[in-house]
């Protein structure tokens, strides 16, 4: 960790260590460990909504839905990652801006977060193709789609960064289109437009909007309203994945502040809409709902996992998957959450005004604060159901294992390396922002919108602009 050791004046800014990574614009020759900053604005804009579109939203979201029923850590990530868009994103910041050990948490638990997404979405691809066809569940087929999906990632991840925002950009492009023939599907089958012509319109919200989980009666309700919003912490991620890209902005003041401003409306329109429309569609109660999601249903292991299918109890695999993801995705959160309030205590504490920042966050730091008190919160109660209403260790391990294994990393790190608390008046605000200002000055062409690189995809071309200076 590069921190510095004695009292900074703020008017006596120091350019970061000496390991800082260089910034070229684009047309530059790239030597080797530099980044490339090919992500444009529409590749950056299709990361942004189309990267927590997917396999939760699609899928997992009917777990929810059988349980319960029918941005404050963006408002925070956004103005770090917009001033400071370092490699690595929030894990670096972390490390940097308030503990060397705290970053080194953060790191392995976003890896392990990462990695136990892909063998999650292998098995819910599995349970889709499944639904149409049992035979996918037979040992061939299973390793069919196992190992095109881990080939697909593998060839995507080693691209250039520049194929890698195209690719991303039209997987988006697709999951953002699929989402919206699903409201449409909704809209036009509720209104009669079936096989059975069959208006039922909201009927499915007769037997109330909230179901019971676990118990009867109103404990019952507020345990379902429980269940239904740990899958929602699981459902909505997002803000984490543009930090980490943000380094490979072409331009990351704008195109990332615009990025992060989208959240909030893809939020509303994805995951509001997205939840309402199931809720439409299938109640609650269903049993074809409960058999698909819980692997008991006539394609018999439709929830299992494609690497342990001769494991008795498979369908559990799914949910193992989900709740030690979801512990991963909190604790991302709590560690954005941790950075910033660090970053605003070293912004007051050394002058800055946070009003020159390409990116401010309002309600600040009262946002931060909120959010980490809810997000300790839900994970420390995640799994409460491994108390009651007995012991169980299984469930146990299943809810706490992340938590735990945070916990592990962050104390050892600091034990072995002796890392100490970086104090706001410590915390190096400048860093790499030197270097990052010298490549933005440096380009000579204006900033694109999202609209006009799209018009440039269909070969609509405008005269070229030179950037004010």
């Amino acid at each position: 960790m590069s921190s510095t050791k004695e009292k900074q004046s703020p008017s006596l800014p120091q350019a970061g260590d000496s390991t800082s990574i260089r910034y070229q614009a684009e047309d530059d020759n790239i030597p080797t460990g530099t980044l490339h900053r090919r992500l444009n604005n529409r590749q950056i804009q299709l990361i942004a909504a189309g990267g927590s579109i997917g396999t939760a939203l699609f899928i997992s979201i009917g777990g929810g839905l059988a349980k319960g029923g029918a941005a404050l850590v963006n408002n925070s990530i956004a103005e770090m990652s917009t001033y400071m868009p370092v490699a690595g994103g929030f894990i670096r910041l972390a490390g940097n801006w308030v503990d060397d050990a705290l970053g080194f948490m953060a790191g392995w638990n976003f890896f392990l977060y990462e990695a136990l997404l892909i063998p999650f979405e292998i098995t819910a691809l599995t349970s889709v193709i499944a639904f149409w066809d049992p035979n996918t569940l037979n040992p061939g087929p299973t390793a069919g789609v196992c190992a095109a999906v881990i080939t697909a990632y593998a060839l995507i991840n080693i691209l250039a960064v520049g194929f890698y925002g195209e690719f991303e950009f039209w997987l988006s492009g697709g999951k953002i289109l699929l989402i919206f023939i699903l409201f449409a599907f909704t809209f036009v089958t509720m209104c009669g437009g079936n096989p059975a012509h069959n208006a039922y319109g909201f009927r499915h919200f007769a037997s109330g909007t909230f179901s019971t989980y676990l118990s009867t009666g109103p404990k019952g309700h507020f345990e379902g309203f429980l269940a239904a919003l740990f899958s929602a912490g699981f459902t909505i991620v997002g803000p984490e994945y543009i930090s980490m890209v943000s380094a490979e902005a072409q331009r990351p003041s704008i195109y990332i502040k615009n990025a992060f401003k989208t959240v909030y409306y893809r939020f509303c329109i994805f995951f509001v809409f997205g939840a309402l429309a199931v809720g439409i569609s299938c109640a609650h109660d269903d049993p074809k709902l409960t058999e698909i999601y819980f692997g008991s249903g006539s394609t018999g292991n439709a929830a299992s996992s494609p690497f342990l299918q001769c494991a008795n109890g498979s369908a559990e695999v799914l949910n193992w998957l989900v709740s030690i993801v979801t512990g991963g995705a909190l604790i991302n959160f709590l560690v954005i959450s941790i950075t910033f309030i660090n970053y605003y205590e070293a912004c007051e504490a050394q002058g800055v005004d946070r009003k020159t920042r390409p990116y401010y966050g309002y309600f600040q730091p009262y946002s931060a604060y909120i959010a980490l008190a809810v997000q300790t919160l839900i994970v420390l109660t995640y799994g409460y159901y491994a108390f009651r209403p007995t012991w169980s260790t299984e469930a146990f391990f299943q809810n706490y294992s992340m938590q735990i294994l945070a916990v592990i990393l962050f104390v050892g790190w600091k034990l072995v390396k002796n890392t100490r608390y970086v104090r706001p008046i410590e915390v190096d605000l400048v860093w790499e922002r030197l270097e990052i200002d010298a490549y933005e000055n440096s380009l000579t062409e204006a900033p694109t919108g999202f609209w006009e690189e799209m018009g440039h995809l269909i070969g609509i071309r405008r005269g070229k602009k030179t950037a004010q200076a």
